[in-house]
């Protein structure tokens, strides 16, 4: 077997980084591993393991048809049999599969507002749908809206799951007085509501003279971190850093007191699964699969409720003895539920057809 994960960037978000994690990972199972970029490379870059197979394209569009040969041609020449195509670089493993039909075509669903499933654009997609020989969803929402509306016939909910990757050094620090470091790791857009995080953390600053929030995370929308800098301004809130997106994750969030998710729509986010192994303790709102994830090892408040988000918040500040022993006993769960070797089993099985 030989397997290219097919990517388009590798910007700092939850597809890019697990598909990196699978490529490496796979490697270490005695897989012929390969990882391929077609458009932007980025900071991750380094994360790759130097026994992975790794292709970068370059790509200027969908259509750049010179650029597409070199990937037909690194398929060609190391004999790729599976290709697993994330998020929306389905259109060119579509092209692959439809000039090699013997590749066996797997498409990993990553879409992360499945809160809103009906305002997803999905023309394109549906009309390469038929060259998927199989569909990874990460979560069930995401599940039966490939198999209702794709029309896919072999679909699958696989967990995401997470690795200890703390030997990637951090570059910068998290300032702030131990015990009260607040870390939110998530890319900078909407989606995540960081105006509603921003609200909680306002409630507690004043009580909780340790308290610091860290956002860790890129952005692609200037005014989005303008906004929420002004909000900022208006409420002389301090203690508010913004690190953009960084390399050594994991190394950096053992430098944290407390992991938080303040989504208002989410799949099965990455980062939730990364503060696991940094054993924090994580305030999450119920989104996606987040409740599933958290179980009873952490705390779990309802979307868009900042009071909420401030009082457990807050809760885990003033306790810290409670705040150890949930952090500890959340990496055992997710050491447990959410590692490689947890799913493997049923990845290799898709790799190879055997579960339809």
């Amino acid at each position: 077997m030989k397997v290219l994960q097919l990517i388009d960037s590798l910007s700092t978000g939850g597809a890019e980084r697990m598909a990196i994690t699978l490529a490496n990972e796979l490697m270490r199972e005695g897989i012929d591993s390969h990882l391929c970029v077609s458009r932007k490379e980025g900071l991750l870059k380094e994360s790759i393991s130097a026994k992975v197979g790794y292709v970068f394209l370059g790509k200027k569009n969908a259509l750049d048809l010179p650029t597409f040969k070199k990937l037909l041609r690194y398929v060609r020449q190391k004999k790729i049999t599976v290709i697993h195509a994330h998020s929306t670089s389905y259109f060119w493993g579509a092209m692959v599969k439809r000039m090699i039909p013997s590749v066996r075509l797997v498409w990993h669903d990553h879409y992360g507002d499945s809160e809103h499933l009906s305002e997803r654009r999905y023309g394109m997609l549906k009309r390469n749908a038929g060259r998927f020989d199989a569909v990874i969803s990460v979560n069930e929402k995401l599940k039966h809206w490939a198999e209702q509306t794709l029309k896919c016939e072999e679909v699958h909910f696989v967990k995401n799951f997470v690795t200890d990757g703390s030997s990637v050094p951090a570059e910068i620090g998290l300032p702030g007085k131990a015990g009260g470091r607040i870390v939110c790791l998530a890319n900078l857009r909407p989606q995540k509501d960081h105006f509603n995080l921003l609200r909680a953390f306002n409630k507690i600053s004043a009580e909780v003279e340790e308290a610091s929030l860290h956002l860790i995370g890129g952005h692609d929308n200037p005014g989005y971190i303008e906004e929420l800098k002004a909000m900022l301004t208006d409420n002389t809130m301090k203690m508010v850093y913004f690190h953009g997106a960084q390399k050594g994750v994991q190394a950096l969030l053992k430098e944290a007191d407390i992991g938080v998710l303040s989504s208002r729509s989410e799949g099965l986010p990455i980062a939730l699964l990364e503060y696991g192994m940094a054993s924090l303790p994580v305030v999450c709102t119920n989104v996606g699969q987040c409740g599933e994830v958290v179980s009873t090892f952490g705390k779990i408040v309802p979307s868009g409720d900042s009071a909420a988000l401030a009082s457990e918040m807050k809760f885990y500040l003033n306790n810290p003895e409670t705040a150890l022993n949930d952090g500890r006993h959340f990496r055992e769960h997710i050491e447990r539920n959410y590692s490689f070797k947890a799913i493997l089993p049923q990845l290799l099985e898709i790799y190879k057809g055997e579960n339809r």
